[in-house]
């Protein structure tokens, strides 16, 4: 499958806490925040143009040259913080600044005003206070409206079947997606039977979330840029 991107594009992570100013326990979310983008810098290293990094107080950035992991990524990080909410804006785009690995702040253009146009959007529909509207969107530089209709789309749909989720199904639902192997190793890991992590699956929709998910990976895996 072929999308248009602009040659020599990045893409850029935008992400802050929902409601932060509400939380009981900031200071100790703020610390496992850090611990778990530390993790995420180290584990997808390959991919980073620039580390993930705590920017202003419950926000956040990174840039990444490959499109592979980004969803990895972004439910990696969901996961971690549960049951906190995050809301991401992903950009594509160039970059027209020079690149510093150890540090976001500072890199600009097209790739980070898309984020932050994502970012800005998500905002504008929890204002609006739209049902099950979705934690995550992308908007991509240049000619590309049907692409971001499509992939947004998608995600949207799967901000539904999240909210559908009860705890059990989304602890069975996130370790499969996690461990990407049998109900049986699933099971073994929840310390339940093999038929209550395949009863969670179905009713939790996971084979029609895992394929949506695979669709939008296979997506921005056309993002690959030479380093």
């Amino acid at each position: 499958m072929f999308f248009f991107f602009f040659k020599d594009s990045y893409i850029a992570i935008i992400g802050d806490i929902k409601k932060s100013k509400k939380l009981n326990n900031r200071n100790v979310v703020q610390n496992v925040f850090k611990k778990v983008l530390n993790n995420i810098n180290e584990k997808y290293s390959k991919d980073i143009s620039s580390k993930f990094m705590i920017t202003l107080g419950d926000e956040f950035q990174g840039l990444l040259h490959d499109g592979s992991n980004v969803m990895n990524i972004i439910e990696e990080i969901q996961r971690e913080l549960y049951p906190v909410e995050i809301r991401f804006g992903i950009g594509v785009g160039q970059i027209t600044t020079d690149i510093n690995f150890d540090m976001a702040i500072g890199a600009d253009g097209p790739g980070y005003y898309k984020a932050r146009e994502a970012i800005e959007f998500l905002k504008e529909n929890e204002r609006k206070n739209k049902t099950h509207a979705s934690d995550i969107r992308i908007e991509i530089d240049g000619d590309n409206v049907e692409t971001d209709t499509m992939i947004n789309t998608i995600l949207s749909l799967l901000a539904v079947v999240k909210y559908s989720w009860t705890d059990r199904q989304r602890e069975i639902i996130w370790d499969m997606m996690k461990h990407q192997d049998s109900q049986v190793k699933s099971a073994e890991r929840l310390n339940v039977a093999q038929s209550s992590i395949q009863r969670g699956l179905i009713n939790g929709n996971y084979y029609a979330y895992k394929d949506a998910m695979d669709t939008i990976v296979m997506v921005l895996k056309e993002i690959k840029k030479d380093v």
